[in-house]
């Protein structure tokens, strides 16, 4: 048998070596599914030109160390001029195991890799629901979060940039 074991120059490196990055899906679940037809059999009697609203939120809670729970809620809201046919919202979960990425990686990640996983299924289950309320398929288009997220810190940063300057012209008039 050999025995290994490692000098104090060794186990330093080895300590100050940061974590390597880890992800792994959990689980991918549904979390809450609405459906409703306002006009009931109404709806199904006369010809309509549809309108399709689309709302996408997404939000994110650590639920311990390294697990985090992701949820994607896609809106569809179809009206015929002040009438809504349908509205259908889903909220799509998973539960993903994350470690060892900088805080701005781990947004990232939270924001754009774990969204753009539950999506499919969350279009699969809108897909679904309308068949079985008796409404033809709706094709949702695929989204690209990562120019979504870009977006968003875009306009975070704006809004930061245009604060600090309207808190310096504050200070400037107060001289």
């Amino acid at each position: 048998m050999t025995e290994e074991t490692t000098t104090a120059p060794e186990a330093a490196v080895a300590a100050e070596a940061p974590a390597e990055p880890k992800f792994a899906v959990q689980r991918i679940y549904l979390k809450d599914l609405s459906f409703e037809t306002p006009q009931g059999a109404e709806a199904f009697q006369k010809q309509w030109k549809p309108k399709v609203n689309q709302d996408l939120n997404t939000k994110s809670t650590k639920i311990e160390e390294g697990v985090y729970e992701v949820a994607l809620r896609l809106t569809i809201t179809v009206s015929d001029g002040e009438e809504t046919i349908y509205l259908v919202e889903v909220e799509q979960a998973g539960l993903f195991t994350i470690s060892g990425f900088p805080d701005q990686q781990l947004t990232q990640v939270l924001n754009t890799t774990c969204p753009a996983m539950l999506f499919p299924y969350a279009r699969e289950v809108v897909d679904n629901t309308l068949t079985k309320g008796s409404f033809p398929p709706l094709m949702i288009p695929p989204i690209n979060f990562d120019a979504l997220f870009a977006s968003a810190v875009q306009q975070a940063q704006a809004k930061a940039a245009e604060s600090e300057g309207s808190a310096e012209a504050s200070e400037d008039t107060t001289h």
